[in-house]
């Protein structure tokens, strides 16, 4: 995965509460590729109308989110079934982190995992953002080194996880994590033996 650092890109602001994975893609999309991407199946019956046309008064649908890599949503984003494709389909879109008060638990490993950042900021600071993205300009700093958001002249903490952080700073997945602490599990294991020699194996025996 390509690490997270310090991303500079603009903003999208989608105003709503409890965003569920069925709405970030509905279940007749799942059956298509990924090799064809998911990125236009996001949103899908939110974005367009019965009859497959653009509503023009949603937020993904404005020009001013061409281009964006950060969506910023109220609270308990990506609730619902524990589909992975729902986090394709923002990363296929094109988003590489997104500002909520609160996140799906499986929605949020899932995001890790794919190079997507769930950033949790207090819901105080989500209606400031989301204000300032309403009636400001959209460029926006995301900054996980220092677990800082930019916006304007306004600066908001979030949190992460730190192994996720660590993950994501990296663009390691789990194996990549497991295989980083080779040291310590190794060690771990030396000692393990000397301190626990009847629970050991023989060379021999599997």
């Amino acid at each position: 995965m390509k690490p997270f650092d310090i991303l500079r890109t603009t903003a999208c602001a989608l105003p709503l509460a409890s965003i569920d994975t069925d709405q970030l893609i509905p279940a007749r999309f799942m059956k298509r590729s990924r090799a064809d991407g998911y990125g236009q199946y996001l949103l899908h019956d939110m974005r367009f109308d019965e009859t497959g046309e653009a509503r023009p008064d949603f937020p993904l649908n404005a020009a001013t989110a061409d281009g964006a890599e950060v969506l910023v949503a109220r609270r308990n984003f990506g609730a619902g079934s524990s589909r992975e494709a729902a986090v394709y389909a923002l990363a296929d879109f094109g988003f590489r982190c997104v500002i909520a008060s609160s996140f799906g638990d499986i929605f949020a490993s899932n995001a890790v995992n794919n190079g997507l950042l769930p950033a949790r900021v207090g819901e105080a600071d989500v209606e400031e953002i989301l204000a300032l993205l309403q009636t400001g300009g959209t460029a926006i700093t995301v900054d996980l080194n220092d677990c800082l958001i930019r916006l304007g002249n306004r600066t908001f903490s979030f949190t992460a996880d730190p192994i996720w952080r660590t993950k994501l700073l990296n663009g390691w997945d789990d194996l990549d994590l497991a295989l980083s602490l080779t040291g310590d599990i190794v060690g771990f294991e030396e000692r393990d033996r000397g301190q626990r020699p009847w629970v050991q194996l023989e060379d021999n025996q599997s």
